[in-house]
């Protein structure tokens, strides 16, 4: 079993420079190479709008908000809390909306949705981990699907979606659901991922849907 403990390259620069946890850095890979959010922060207005599931400790949530500067809002959900410990205010601005609870719950659904639609949807979410690659893989499918729901139900016509996944049994079949929906459509694993693990990133861009 990998050991997660020992502090490697990406988890002590996440310390230096105020993450909680190295997984800022894959979020960073891929919205250089994909262009997720705007680099004018200029071209972000109120009506520019994010969703993140599975959101704790928070890193993703700290790259957004910077990010936006004030423009812009993010929604956010997990099931664990976020951590405080470096965000300096952003996690209680009016821009941002935190809801800690279970993505699959109805009543989380309605009230994330409500809070769209939205320009990007982003899951970073993963299961508990077992040790049981066909185990976590179904479970990992789980959590992507219902990423997916939501981007069916509140991303904007044009919108992109950034899902984690599990390579295994049913990804590919996933792949080939989501593509479609698209007009651009990879899977990319970037180089902050640990060596170890057997993660990889949907990437959409321009959703086929009208708002």
């Amino acid at each position: 079993m990998a050991n997660y403990e020992k502090l490697d390259f990406w988890s002590l620069k996440a310390q230096k420079e105020g993450y909680p946890a190295r997984s800022v850095y894959k979020l960073q890979e891929i919205d250089k190479k994909f262009g997720l959010l705007p680099k004018n922060q200029g071209q972000i207005n109120a009506d520019f709008k994010v969703l993140e599931l599975g959101a704790a400790p928070g890193s993703w949530s700290l790259y957004i908000l910077r990010k936006l500067a004030g423009r812009g809002f993010l929604a956010a959900c997990d099931i664990s809390p976020l951590s405080h410990r470096v965000d300096a205010g952003l996690f209680d601005g009016q821009n941002f909306f935190f809801k800690q609870a279970d993505i699959f719950a109805p009543d989380t659904q309605t009230e994330l949705t409500a809070q769209g639609p939205f320009n990007l949807i982003l899951s970073d979410a993963a299961p508990s981990t077992s040790g049981g690659r066909n185990l976590d893989t179904a479970r990992s499918m789980e959590i992507a699907r219902a990423a997916l729901a939501y981007s069916d139900a509140a991303l904007r016509s044009g919108g992109s979606l950034c899902v984690k996944i599990f390579q295994g049994a049913g990804a590919a079949a996933l792949i080939k659901e989501t593509r479609p929906k698209f007009n651009m459509f990879k899977t990319f694993k970037p180089e902050a991922c640990r060596s170890s693990s057997f993660e990889t990133y949907m990437v959409g861009l321009g959703f086929k849907k009208r708002f």
